[in-house]
């Protein structure tokens, strides 16, 4: 017997009538509420509840003058039924959605970048420079390892740049192989290590997937399962890392997973201030200049951009910066947070 359920509906259809058509809104309830009823009468015949149901529906047309035929209440949308394992059947993996059906709101999204020599800007709006010569992980917590590899950007120099990115997406049994993206420079490839660009045969593989989006220089991976997603590029002899990911998966670490330079930005033992090299040269003034077109904004990326092309004497660098602002303006939540001023 479904009575309840009925019940339910009409005190749902009734709950917020207010205004001058309160009384027809109020009798289509009642319509629906009785042909709901009706439905039920061959298996609720012995229920009290149903019998109460029938004689107070009656007595409430009566009283609100309402006619036994007329419209009814538009079906209020039914919640999803439960799946054989006891989850609901909303999509699993569409980590907006589940937030949103669980908590009422939409998640909030961090951004963290490594661009140029490399420079850091961490989920927290640090930004450093970096030395960082050798691998060092950018992430490591339960859906995501990133490990970037950085070589001196010429013989002698200080500076280095991300020669090499490795991208481990962790298994997620319900929707996800574990899959593993590698760019090197000059090697932006749009599919994972084992050619596929998605993430495999289970129901949810398709809320991992990989798109190019401008031939070996601009790779976007979305991992709709865990809210983020990922920008790989290259801008000359340098690859960059830019990503936006919802606040729970990029806190979703232990204390031994402690070194991750997008959570706690590079070592101190590792920076490098970007003023040390440029000031009052004729290099640097070029630079400036060749940086003030592409960033007109005197912020850290325009910093990065003049310490960059003054380091390397590659004017590729601008792009390496440009294209790092472009990608936060993107997935930054919040726009007033753009610019760092240092």
């Amino acid at each position: 017997c479904k009575i309840l359920r009925c019940n339910s509906e009409y005190v749902a259809a009734t709950l917020n009538l207010r205004g001058s058509g309160r009384g027809a809104a109020f009798c289509n309830a009642l319509r629906s509420y009785s042909h709901c009823t009706r439905k039920t009468a061959r298996t609720c015949r012995g229920d009290l509840a149903y019998h109460s149901a029938v004689h107070g529906i009656e007595d409430l047309m009566i009283q609100n003058n309402c006619s036994k035929e007329g419209p009814t209440s538009p079906p209020r949308p039914r919640p999803p039924a439960p799946n054989h394992q006891g989850l609901e059947t909303l999509d699993i993996c569409n980590y907006e959605k589940s937030f949103l059906y669980k908590h009422g709101q939409p998640p909030s999204y961090q951004h963290c970048a490594a661009f140029g020599d490399p420079h850091i800007r961490t989920f927290h709006d640090d930004f450093h420079t970096c030395r960082v010569e050798g691998s060092w992980p950018l992430l490591d917590n339960d859906y995501l390892f990133v490990q970037a590899t950085s070589s001196p950007v010429a013989k002698g120099s200080n500076a280095t740049v991300t020669s090499k990115l490795t991208i481990i997406f962790k298994n997620m049994k319900e929707c996800i192989d574990q899959k593993v993206y590698q760019a090197e420079i000059d090697n932006l490839p749009a599919a994972f290590e084992d050619g596929s660009v998605n993430g495999g045969e289970r129901p949810g593989g398709s809320s991992l997937a990989i798109q190019e989006r401008s031939p070996g220089r601009h790779v976007e991976i979305r991992a709709d399962y865990i809210g983020t997603t990922i920008a790989i590029r290259q801008a000359g002899r340098q690859l960059s890392f830019s990503i936006r990911a919802a606040e729970e998966v990029a806190h979703a670490f232990t204390e031994e997973q402690d070194l991750q330079l997008c959570v706690g930005g590079c070592p101190r033992s590792q920076r490098i201030s970007r003023s040390d090299c440029c000031r009052g040269q004729g290099a640097a003034e070029a630079a400036r200049a060749l940086c003030k077109e592409m960033l007109p904004v005197e912020d850290v990326y325009f910093q990065s951009c003049v310490f960059d092309v003054v380091t390397s004497g590659d004017v590729n660098f601008t792009m390496a910066a440009h294209g790092a602002l472009e990608d936060a303006r993107v997935f930054l939540p919040n726009a007033e947070k753009l610019h760092i001023f240092q």
